[in-house]
């Protein structure tokens, strides 16, 4: 047997501040990577275009960063569960090191992979906490449980000291020659592009792929918006926000390099008020730790409600309101752009996802299941744990002390899109009517119609009664059971 260390990569496309690959590095100055594009998860029909053509682009990324440390990036093409072990057999490795996942699949994948490779006397490690700065082990509630409300969680989370980034992989051995053969015949091949997987995208990427990109981003957030952050994140039509989710999914930044950069500009701020808009932005990857650490302690999330009430609510089955919502077309203008950006772009405003999935439960009163599954087949950023979550959150069918929550679209525009701005750039046929109309929804009949705007497809105040209604009527029907 070599002195071989594969490194399975799954969420963590760097080679930077990976705590599995460093772990591995110091076990042997032979390591190789690998990356295994699994059916399980591409041939699901919540797959988005864009965000696989983000994850080439960020393998391609992968390997040139492999090839300047003297290594090399292998890829399989087949289920992970037969190919990783075989592949690791047929080179004879020492070891396969990966980070742990926090998702339902990842895990039951994880722990038949463990199996097959103690079948064949291969050592393993994959308990290396990677994605998350907490491991959800560390952070539980007085009695040993996992937090179900975020402030208590935050509380805790923000009170535990964060490690450092880990040392870059560098001076790495690759294969050989012959290693390289062996490697083909069980299985690796060239990258293939995202068009030759079966998904087209041909607009541009919110955030270019690789390691450079995603912390040139970091360094613009923090050293440009990150100090008027808590304010401008509002604001759809600014650039308020860090646009690093795509990165933080994939793993291609690390956590706690992030959390050092957001250490780094504190320490240098000049005010309160500064500070306060920082510590704000720390909620907020706390907020996607929570999501995850929920996703892994509770994982029948991943196929419904949380809440009692929720599990059998009577969500509507109006496929032609359905559609206009997935199109942009119910009338209502905030929710018909934000629609339309994601739609064009695969990315969507993080206060104007609230806002259409409000509008989608609540006034629509149909089965946020449908909308969290629209957003994954749409967002270069999808994630399980962060999308369940903001739908729960948004339906209150999810763990949030206050329960009904209803987003009225005319407030929203009028408070977060002043002047029209973001409606005006997502839909066009709206760029002449009057800011006033625009941001109350109130358009003249006519001028919809000369523009070619549909009409409402709903009575907001009327659908918020029904929701409540219907919402009291299960609490009633949960509670007696």
């Amino acid at each position: 047997m070599s002195n071989l260390i594969l490194f399975w990569h799954r969420r963590d496309l760097r080679i930077s501040d990976n705590t599995g690959l460093a772990a591995a590095r110091q076990q042997s100055p032979k390591v190789v990577g690998v990356f295994c594009l699994d059916p399980n998860l591409l041939e699901r029909d919540d797959v988005a275009p864009v965000r696989v053509t983000y994850m080439i682009g960020c393998l391609q990324k992968l390997q040139e960063r492999y090839a300047q440390v003297g290594s090399e990036l292998l890829i399989l093409h087949a289920n992970p569960v037969q190919a990783i072990p075989a592949l690791a057999a047929a080179l004879g490795a020492k070891a396969v090191f990966w980070n742990w996942d926090v998702e339902p699949y990842s895990q039951e994948r994880d722990r038949t992979v463990i199996n097959a490779l103690s079948e064949n006397g291969i050592q393993f490690l994959d308990q290396n906490w990677d994605q998350i700065l907490h491991s959800p082990e560390e952070i539980r509630t007085g009695s040993n449980g996992p937090y179900t409300v975020y402030t208590p969680f935050w509380k805790n989370w923000i009170s535990k000291p964060k490690a450092n980034p880990v040392e870059t992989l560098q001076n790495t051995e690759g294969l050989t020659a012959k290693e390289q053969e062996i490697a083909k015949q069980a299985g690796a091949i060239a990258l293939p592009s995202a068009k030759d997987l079966g998904f087209i995208w041909d607009g541009e990427l919110i955030l270019s792929p690789g390691e450079a990109a995603a912390q040139d981003r970091l360094e613009e957030f923090t050293t440009r918006a990150i100090t008027e952050y808590q304010e401008q994140r509002n604001f759809p039509a600014v650039d308020g926000t860090s646009q690093l989710s795509a990165a933080l999914k994939f793993g291609v930044i690390g956590i706690r390099n992030v959390w050092q950069a957001t250490i780094e500009v504190l320490e240098n701020s000049r005010s309160d008020e500064a500070t306060a808009n920082i510590r704000t932005w720390q909620q907020e990857l706390a907020w996607r730790e929570f999501y995850q650490h929920a996703m892994y302690n509770f994982p029948e999330l991943a196929d419904g409600a949380y809440r009692q009430t929720f599990k059998n609510f009577p969500w509507e089955t109006n496929e032609e309101h359905f559609q206009a919502w997935c199109e942009g077309k119910t009338g209502y203008p905030i929710v018909d752009a934000a629609m339309r950006q994601m739609n064009e772009i695969g990315w969507m405003h993080n206060r104007c996802r609230m806002i259409v999935a409000s509008f989608l439960t609540k006034d629509l009163l149909i089965n946020p299941q449908l909308g969290e599954k629209y957003f994954m087949q749409h967002l270069i950023d999808g994630d399980l744990s962060a999308n369940n979550g903001g739908w729960q959150w948004s339906a209150s069918s999810g763990m949030d002390p206050k329960p009904v929550r209803i987003f009225n679209p005319a407030s929203q525009s009028q408070k977060f899109d002043p002047e029209a701005e973001y409606i005006r750039q997502w839909i066009p046929e709206l760029r002449s009517v009057d800011t006033e109309y625009l941001v109350t929804g109130k358009i003249p009949p006519l001028e919809r119609h000369a523009v070619g705007y549909p009409d409402p497809i709903v009575d907001h105040k009327i659908q918020q009664q029904q929701f409540k209604q219907r919402y009291q009527q299960q609490k009633a029907f949960s509670s007696a059971e």
